[in-house]
């Protein structure tokens, strides 16, 4: 997610060469499109420029992992990876949406017309014709662009007249854009009329899901190029081959990346993915932490899975069990985790590689119980602490009358 205004911050960036790292993927979401429109009263063209910039600057990060198991992933709007939007306000769009409406009223090729609703691309409705001059031989004024024309222009005109109070104006684009308003949402007027009104039009959700569905790899594809990175042991053993064919019948592979605090006291859920067989409620698995080495007992437990849950958003759903390609969360093997490790059914297998994370712990901190018996409450604090934040470390004091 980039800020179409401020453009691509340092943390996103330092996020996505983590990600490219790891061969994931990107999509891109241009954000605060609002605040273009409404605050800043921008013209459509300038919007594209600034839209633009942000693209760039993606792909300047993404050219710098050229990977050629992963092929060309550079971003692009007319290849519909790159949404515009509001998270704000909850909608979005990507070329590939406002392109399916016109080229079913234009008669072409949805393809073909998404390539002209991006970049140097004019139509010229005196003679009908697209063209990649803004400024014809003979023409007084400029052509607008397509992307300003057909997409920025119907946006900006219907987010104004709603803030202006423009109701006739608004109504009527309404209803040539087939936006039909329920129940009391017909009562609302100026700032959450106009919110909703986007969100029933182009909504953010509907948009960044099929976004990611059709553009971005399935497990089984991507688990292909990735196993590479994901797996330590020898590219041609069961593990690896299993990952590599994300075959939910095979043996088990799964990491922990993460252990989540539950609502019970002093309890976590162990987080992760599986990135081979199917995990079950009641499995007998082996728990393999970071220091785990093939054929020692050193860093392993072995123990059955007690419940096998699903995290979703706020809630949390219990389930039989959760084929490969899919993140899930165990109950009852916390205790045999710090951070992250392996979980498997097989003997041979070797570690998942641990996540690498771009960011080292900077800041030391000396703590001590205030009162003497709280000593063991502190020891216990920090065990949690340093359980749940990846990046914690706890080092105890050198000299024993501490």
């Amino acid at each position: 997610v980039v800020d179409c205004i401020e453009g691509c911050a340092v943390q996103t960036e330092t996020v996505l060469r983590q990600s490219l790292q790891e061969r994931v993927k990107p999509c891109l979401f241009v954000n605060k499109v609002d605040r273009c429109i409404l605050e800043l009263q921008m013209e459509p063209e300038d919007m594209y420029s600034r839209f633009r910039k942000a693209v760039e600057d993606v792909n300047v990060i993404i050219a710098t992992y050229n990977d050629e198991l992963m092929g060309d992933i550079q971003v692009a709007p007319d290849k519909g990876t790159v949404a515009f939007g509001s998270g704000l306000h909850g909608w979005g769009f990507n070329v590939e949406r406002f392109a399916k409406i016109y080229a079913s009223k234009m008669g072409v090729d949805k393809d073909k017309m998404m390539k002209r609703l991006w970049g140097d691309s004019f139509f010229n409705a005196k003679k009908k014709t697209w063209t990649n001059v803004q400024q014809p031989e003979g023409a007084t004024d400029p052509l607008p662009r397509a992307f300003c024309q057909f997409i920025m222009t119907p946006i900006n005109q219907l987010m104004n007249a709603i803030m202006n109070d423009d109701k006739a104006k608004y109504e009527k684009m309404m209803t040539t854009l087939g936006i039909v308003l329920k129940g009391d949402e017909k009562q609302l007027s100026g700032k959450p009329l106009m919110k909703r009104t986007m969100q029933v039009w182009i909504n953010a959700a509907d948009t960044l899901l099929s976004m990611i569905v059709t553009k971005l790899p399935s497990p089984r594809d991507a688990q292909k190029y990735r196993v590479e990175n994901l797996y330590e042991g020898p590219m041609d053993d069961e593990a690896a081959q299993a990952i590599r064919d994300c075959q939910p019948s095979g043996p088990l592979m799964m990491y922990v990346s993460k252990m989540v605090p539950t609502s019970d006291k002093g309890r976590f859920y162990a987080f992760g993915r599986v990135f081979s067989g199917t995990i079950a409620t009641g499995l007998k698995v082996r728990i393999q932490g970071p220091h785990y080495k093939p054929g020692s007992k050193e860093d392993l437990n072995v123990k059955s899975v007690q419940r096998t849950v699903l995290m979703m958003g706020r809630t949390t759903e219990q389930i039989a069990d959760v084929p490969c390609g899919n993140t899930v969360a165990l109950v009852g093997v916390d205790q045999y985790l710090l951070k992250s490790g392996t979980i498997t059914t097989l003997d041979s297998a070797h570690n998942i590689a641990d996540m690498k994370y771009s960011v080292s712990p900077v800041v030391k901190v000396a703590v001590r119980a205030k009162d003497g018996k709280d000593l063991p409450k502190l020891v216990e604090g920090l065990k949690k602490l340093s359980k749940s934040d990846p990046l914690v470390v706890c080092t105890p004091p050198e000299r024993s009358e501490e």
